[in-house]
């Protein structure tokens, strides 16, 4: 093992470990922002309620996003700098774009949001968390086109052995952009929903039990002691499971969708990723589909790639043949097992939490009740999207090896020359450590608010009732004392 295999090991860990609060930050912004339009619209408490408990999942996950985020700039100076001399103009637009247009948009009016509560007018307080949910939607938008530039480079030319651009709105509006960035957002939106619709379910079986134990309004955890008992609502976490049902479902549409044309896209521009996914060696009209090792239907990958049954698709060793003679003597093959199984898996696990989706739109239709068995199987919705978005990524990612810019710029010519084994072993264990500390910090946080559930309900005061009025000048005679 030499330092380009630790410097590889360490983006892995940290790029994957980052990624996994990417799409939940994504998804539930935009889905407190539906939860607070309609309380705006409607006056619903439970839906102010609703807002507020998942606006501070959304918050705890934000800041864990950004305090990993940062450390990917760090390693393209620390192990890739002949990466980042290669790209550094190309990259340099679109990231900018990311940083004050987006970034500084979403992190400003999420603080105006925060702190905003009962100080803003109603409105421009709703504006203020659309406003945050757009530019995180923003944010990964010029990230993804910049990422999609490294599959396929467009606009630009190589002077004295680096990438100039030449056209910004080739690079933004980049054919695998235009398929990879509605994809990877709408996976997003399915995470995000998973994660409701777990916390639905679990809420749901919570308050089902106390219920049964003859008193659902006692607090079970120590963040929940001391704050007043009031009924629990199962209606409440019923809108929200069913809102959260209806988003993952449209979203897998929308996967659906653009997964279909990135898939021809993979067939034109990245051929070596394609058919490692699919483990096919050679050249192939009407190309099979394996589900699994030894089990192909025919001229179904065809289909899928070409929209054509007898289309050809080209195979591993006849590609490896054809870019030795193009880039010279060299291995040009990712890792087939795991592009081979993570494109399972990514299928497999995303298509189960659409269908569960599904499913539990039909179960809760006409104001049903959830059944108990559903509302377990809820959880589920919690591990089998992330670990879909995971696999996607390993695929689109290690897929393109051995390039870090496809056609342009090997792997191994990207690391920086003067790291060496021990120093990039030092960090990646450093970061390691670090962020599993962090992995712990963020899961207590999020369990212990999610078990303590929403703050109670403000009560109504009725100006016409002195007696409501006299009760709460009582109660807050002591505070006003000092």
């Amino acid at each position: 093992m030499d330092a380009l295999d630790l410097a590889r090991w360490q983006f892995g860990v940290t790029t994957v470990y980052h990624f996994l609060f990417v799409p939940l930050t994504i998804g539930l912004g935009v889905f407190v922002a539906g939860l607070q339009t309609a309380w705006h619209r409607t006056g619903k408490e439970h839906y102010l309620r609703l807002t507020k408990f998942f606006g501070k999942l959304f918050l705890i996950n934000f800041a864990m996003g950004v305090v990993t985020g940062i450390v990917q700039e760090f390693q393209f100076g620390m192990n890739w700098s002949e990466y980042s001399t290669f790209v550094g103009d190309v990259f340099g637009a679109p990231l900018a774009l990311e940083a004050l247009l987006a970034f500084f948009l979403e992190s400003t009016f999420l603080g105006l949001w925060i702190f905003g509560w009962e100080r803003l007018p109603k409105r421009v307080h709703l504006a203020c968390i659309w406003a945050a949910a757009i530019g995180s939607n923003l944010s990964a938008y010029f990230i993804l086109a910049a990422n999609a530039w490294m599959k396929h480079p467009v606009g630009y030319e190589v002077v004295d052995g680096r990438a100039r651009m030449t056209d910004l709105w080739a690079v933004l509006t980049n054919s695998t952009a235009t398929a990879q960035v509605p994809h990877v957002i709408a996976a997003a939106f399915i995470v995000a929903g998973g994660f409701v619709i777990a916390v639905s379910g679990y809420r749901i079986l919570r308050e089902r039990r106390l219920a049964a134990d003859g008193d659902a309004t006692v607090p079970f955890t120590r963040a929940a002691r001391g704050r007043a008992r009031v009924p629990g609502d199962p209606a409440m976490w019923r809108t929200s499971l069913r809102a959260a049902l209806v988003m993952t479902a449209i979203a897998g549409v929308v996967a659906a969708g653009s997964g279909d044309l990135s898939g021809q896209l993979l067939r034109e521009q990245q051929p070596m990723k394609l058919a490692a996914a699919e483990g096919l060696r050679h050249d192939v009209k009407g190309a099979p589909f394996s589900p699994v090792p030894g089990l192909e239907v025919p001229k179904v990958l065809s289909l899928l790639a070409a929209h054509d049954p007898n289309a050809e698709v080209q195979g591993i060793d006849d590609i490896q043949k054809r870019y030795e003679k193009q880039y010279g003597a060299g291995d040009y093959q990712p890792n087939v097992p795991v592009v081979y199984w993570s494109f399972r898996v990514m299928i497999v696990f995303g298509v189960a939490t659409v269908g569960l989706s599904v499913l539990g739109l039909w179960l809760t239709r006409r104001r049903r009740t959830t059944p108990e068995w559903f509302a377990r199987a809820c959880l589920l919705a919690l591990p089998l999207p992330t670990l879909a978005m995971v696999a996607g990524w390993l695929l689109s990612e290690i897929g393109r090896q051995p390039w870090t810019v496809q056609g342009e710029l090997l792997t191994a010519a990207s690391v920086s020359p003067g790291v060496s084994l021990s120093e990039v072993a030092i960090s990646l264990s450093i970061f390691t450590v670090l962020y599993g500390v962090l992995a712990i910090a963020e899961a207590k946080l999020l369990v212990r608010h999610i078990k303590a559930g929403p703050e109670p309900a403000e009560p109504s005061l009725d100006p016409r009732r002195p007696d409501d009025l006299d009760a709460e000048a009582a109660r807050l005679a002591p505070t006003l004392m000092y």
